[in-house]
């Protein structure tokens, strides 16, 4: 026992003389101003060195290192390193997605699409993909009124094992055709990590659905893909459940994720979600992530989607992902909450009154008016 103890307080003098502190918090570390790259690659090797991941952010005008592992370095000793300008603590569980590791916004690009950004993005297209037809004439109609990423579905997750499950590979090459042929990257989703080669292949964005937020395998796998993820809102999710999903993600390399508030369920019946807006608000000051809308299913009424992109975009919103339909009533999926593309242009035009307002713009290059109808 003396024996066992004796060694136990050996490991801990030998953590203590490398610096190494077993209850301190997770850090980020803010290099001056004028910190040389020599300097800043120093502090990182040190930091290897005792055993820590480290995750750079450069800045406009500084560099911030996020330190994360089981065992942290003793601030003090890292402030002595040259260049160093100061070490903070990280007290929320989340590091790499909190603004103490990085104040300022994240912006995801995407081709020639700015995610976070001044512009509010529009994502716009079919709950999934049934037909050559619906999918092209679908994508005709979202990119005419403004959006600029086409969004479909061609792997379901279903409450019931009898409803549509989408087309599969099939139906992720008609999404593909459609949105290059309307000049438009393609966001849809993966549910298990078997599918990320295959959607990889066609999608220019990964959109993880509410019922995987905390799929936590498939978070871990896809940290090591080089394309964006859209994390959506799990149904009975806190803030802070959902920030730490965005952390597995980050932690595993791939640095563009995007948050997307899609309503939680709460003890409200007279719509399919309670859209959650002062999430949007909230999350912006916690974490530089971009953070989405998605009212369809947030609401999962046609009559409500409407209003409820309008104020989502006026409490700060970084985009919209909306579903729309050329034939909702006769969808596989989601027909309720599907809008038709004369309300889908109808509210673009709205948006492009309420986005100025608040120093933000929407659909910058001119668009092809059909008409507004109901």
């Amino acid at each position: 026992g003396r024996g066992a103890a004796a060694g136990a307080a050996g490991d801990s003098r030998r953590q203590r003389s490398l610096g190494m502190n077993m209850e301190a918090d997770h850090m980020v570390v803010v290099m001056d101003e004028r910190a040389t790259e020599l300097q800043i690659e120093t502090v990182v090797a040190r930091l290897v060195e005792l055993g820590m991941d480290v995750h750079r952010s450069t800045g406009v005008t500084r560099t911030v290192l996020g330190v994360v592992g089981q065992t942290r370095p003793d601030p003090g000793l890292i402030e002595m390193f040259e260049g160093v300008h100061e070490v903070l603590r990280i007290s929320e569980p989340y590091k790499l997605a909190s603004r103490t590791f990085k104040p300022d916004n994240t912006i995801i690009t995407v081709g020639d699409v700015r995610i976070g950004g001044d512009e509010v993005i529009v994502m716009a297209g079919p709950c999934s993909a049934e037909t050559e037809q619906q999918v092209r004439t679908t994508a005709a109609a979202v990119r005419r009124a403004g959006a600029k990423i086409f969004r479909g579905g061609a792997f379901k997750p279903r409450s019931s094992p009898y409803s549509f499950q989408g087309l599969g590979e099939e139906g992720l090459r008609m999404l593909r055709d459609a949105s290059t042929a309307e000049g438009m990257a393609l966001v849809s989703e993966v549910m298990d990590i078997s599918q990320i080669p295959l959607i990889e292949k066609y999608c220019d964005i990964f959109q993880v659905g509410a019922r995987n937020m905390q799929n936590f395998t498939l978070l871990k796998e896809l940290g090591h893909v080089r394309k964006p993820v859209l994390l959506k809102r799990g149904i009975a999710a806190t803030i802070e459940e959902w920030l730490l999903s965005a952390e597995y993600v980050l932690s595993g390399g791939n640095t563009d994720v995007i948050l997307c508030e899609r309503g939680i369920r709460t003890f409200e019946t007279a719509t399919r979600n309670t859209f959650d807006i002062s999430a949007i608000p909230v999350v912006k000051k916690l974490s530089h992530l971009p953070v989405l809308a998605d009212p369809s299913h947030g609401a999962g009424r046609r009559d409500m989607v409407a209003p409820m992109a309008r104020a989502a975009v006026a409490a700060g919103c970084d985009g919209l992902i909306l579903e729309v339909h050329c034939d909702p009533d006769r969808a596989l999926s989601d027909g309720a909450q599907s809008m038709f593309p004369a309300q889908f242009d109808r509210l673009m035009a709205e948006l492009r009154i309420i986005a100025p307002a608040i120093g933000r713009s929407i659909c910058l290059e001119p668009v092809a008016r059909r008409g507004w109808g109901s």
